[in-house]
């Protein structure tokens, strides 16, 4: 599978300002096309930013192997979610990473492009990320990882297909 990653625009918080009572907010938009060029990435998405397995395992692992993922030739991490700017920014200071860069996909078109976007109703969490991890190569998609049982409102959360683990194994193989 070579696919290209789809080109989108994802507006991010770029700088937080108060001036008296009055918040300003200051907006960095960025073109996945750009973030993707000229680089070995991974991308891996998830259901939702604060959500226990995201917040527990997933994110938290993928920061700390950071190291052995650039010894592999891994140049950046990124996580793609459906949730707004804010919700991805509050995350980010939350979770203390430092080695992922987090992706707001406040209205799931990059993850509709991917093929990825399903209800999760079920659960009052409205169209969401089916999760998925790709090592995506100057844009295009090398390996693709994805948790089985892909529907909308799935009464499961599989995780095991796109944990770190499963792509360092296969970076090593």
């Amino acid at each position: 599978m070579y696919k290209k990653v789809p080109s989108v625009i994802f507006r991010t918080v770029k700088k937080r300002t108060q001036a008296g009572d009055a918040p300003t907010v200051e907006w960095s938009d960025r073109n996945s096309a750009e973030m993707f060029a000229k680089t070995r990435s991974i991308l891996f998405s998830l259901p939702g930013a604060f959500t226990p397995i995201c917040s527990t395992f997933q994110l938290p692992l993928f920061d700390s192997l950071y190291s052995d993922f650039n010894a592999l030739g891994i140049d950046k991490i990124f996580c793609v979610s459906v949730n707004d700017p804010f919700v991805m920014e509050a995350w980010g200071d939350a979770s203390n990473v430092k080695n992922v860069e987090l992706i707001p996909d406040g209205n799931g078109e990059f993850t509709r492009k991917m093929g990825m976007l399903v209800h999760k109703d079920n659960l009052s969490f409205g169209m969401r990320s089916w999760r998925y991890a790709a090592i995506i190569d100057d844009q295009q998609i090398e390996a693709w990882f994805e948790e089985p049982g892909f529907a909308d409102n799935s009464p499961e959360d599989p995780y095991g297909e796109t944990a770190p683990q499963a792509l360092l194994d296969f970076l090593r193989a």
